[in-house]
């Protein structure tokens, strides 16, 4: 059963991260693992939530856009970006937002 992310009160970061994928794995899965395995080792990392259909939307949260900023600079992150590029994603969107309100059960 997928996880819902247990963020603090806001305000916070949202990385909103939406694609579609090219056809077949091609190693995606272990990346994909590695690279939320790494994030959450990271300064201000919260948490993260992703679901996949025909578009891909993973959503990690992080404390401020400097956190945000050194997780798009990691070396193993920038590596997996381009391969991303390369093979796993036909389209993709990152969106960054603050999350200025949460509320849910």
């Amino acid at each position: 059963m997928p996880i819902i992310a247990k963020t603090p009160e806001p305000p916070y970061y949202a990385v909103i991260f939406t694609s579609t994928r090219t056809d077949g794995d091609n190693g995606y899965g272990e990346i994909a693992d590695r690279m939320v395995e790494l994030a959450e080792q990271q300064s201000g990392f919260l948490g993260v939530e992703s679901a996949r259909e025909s578009v891909g939307i993973t959503v990690s949260y992080w404390s401020d856009l400097e956190s945000i900023k050194n997780w798009k600079a990691n070396t193993e992150h920038l590596e997996a970006q381009k391969i991303g590029r390369k093979m796993w994603y036909s389209s993709f969107k990152v969106r960054i937002s603050k999350v200025e309100r949460d509320y849910g059960i």
